[in-house]
């Protein structure tokens, strides 16, 4: 008998193609389109027209010739990642509501959901794939970076399980967005030329500040600059000093100057730029760090501020995460990776160190805009080994 496969429709050009290509392979392919967003009012008009993509992924599923339903999971999303993300910014963290959303939405919500249609998989628009490798007897999933080195989005999928991984397809990873677009026009689908959606996952284009104030309201407060030689950095590369290796930049905030107000610590993040509003300076200012108790912005002039750069991070032991289970580091080990703190950003050479209270993660040089929230995702060669929440 056919493997059934539930293809996860968004109306976009790389899952219509994901289809197709399943559909190639001989499997019995469903289209499924979620829709787990049904407040407009935050969306920047017309970003993020739910209503085309479902029509398009209809559309899709009648060209190819597949049966297609919409799933409702707004309740589901907004409890696990709007309310997450609130919570979050109000602790003045910077979630990442994409690699929230494959975890519990796409491949738990989703999965499940596919799973009750019969399905032995779930498949994807993802430009990443799936390998397989035996560890210790046993058969074991590999998550592997996409193909196309400018489209590579396994850094999404840094929180999938060994469970989920078993029952996922990835139809597009091996190819190059232009021969998905050329593909998609060959099978005449209707996607062919359709633009990338962008913004929050499944919310689409937003005015974050807009959207946060849904729950959180504005809060007037000052910015405070802190100037480069009232900033030290602790830089250097001693093993022996982790906590003091991922620590933040310790600074004088007395020798700061207030330059200007906001409406809340809450809506800003290391490393922004936009939004700041304030000139009179000869470069640009950067969030260099956020007080949400005392509602205070703290801004350095320049994109070489000290107050920028770390030399690495820590992830606590319940924000801790591996995909591969069997390379997990013991306490007291240690082992070279290369990682990445946010997409598309190049990965780059650590080390990580695996302690009682949880892991750090020492790179080799000093990075940038380290933020508290996000997800680090550490590397070895192709494979996406293993991840977690930046605590600190």
């Amino acid at each position: 008998m056919k493997k059934r496969v539930v293809v996860g429709l968004s109306g976009g050009v790389d899952s219509s193609v994901a289809a197709y290509l399943l559909l190639q392979q001989g499997y019995e392919v469903i289209g499924m389109f979620m829709k787990n967003w049904h407040d407009d009012s935050v969306t920047i008009s017309d970003e993020c027209p739910w209503i085309d993509d479902s029509n398009d992924a209809m559309i899709v599923a009648q060209h190819l010739g597949i049966p297609f339903q919409a799933i409702d999971l707004s309740e589901q999303y907004k409890a696990r990642i709007v309310d997450y993300m609130f919570n979050e910014y109000q602790r003045g963290r910077t979630p990442n509501p994409d690699v929230l959303c494959n975890r519990e939405i796409k491949f738990d919500v989703f999965l499940n959901a596919a799973l009750k249609l019969g399905a032995d998989f779930v498949a994807t628009g993802h430009y990443c794939r799936r390998g397989v490798a035996e560890a210790n007897g046993h058969t074991t999933y590999q998550l592997l970076a996409g193909k196309d080195p400018n489209k590579d989005q396994s850094y999404f999928l840094c929180q999938l399980t060994q469970e989920q991984l078993s029952r996922s397809l990835f139809p597009i990873g091996e190819l190059l967005k232009p021969e998905v677009r050329a593909m998609a026009k060959e099978a005449g689908l209707v996607t062919a030329d359709k633009k990338d959606s962008q913004g929050l996952c499944f919310v689409g284009k937003v005015h974050l500040p807009e959207f946060l104030q849904q729950r959180l309201g504005p809060r007037k407060g000052k910015v405070v600059n802190i100037p480069a030689e009232a900033t030290s950095f602790r830089n250097g590369y001693a093993h022996d000093d982790l906590v003091a290796l991922t620590t933040p930049y310790t600074m004088a905030p007395e020798a700061g100057n207030v330059v200007g107000d906001h409406n809340g610590a809450h809506y800003y993040t290391i490393g922004q730029r936009k939004g700041l509003n304030i000139g009179g300076f000869p470069e640009p200012l950067f969030v260099i760090g956020t007080d949400t108790d005392k509602n205070i912005i703290y801004t350095g002039m320049g994109e070489d501020h000290p107050g920028l750069y770390r030399q690495g991070l820590f992830v606590p032991n319940a924000d801790e995460h591996w995909i591969r289970p069997d390379l997990q580091l013991a306490v007291g080990e240690s082992r070279d990776y290369m990682a990445r703190i946010r997409y598309r950003q190049p990965l780059a050479k650590c080390t990580l160190y695996k302690r009682a209270e949880g892991l750090y993660v020492i790179f080799e040089k000093p990075t940038k805009s380290i933020t508290p929230g996000q997800f680090v995702a550490w590397y070895e060669d192709e494979e996406l080994i293993g991840s977690g929440v930046i605590n600190a």
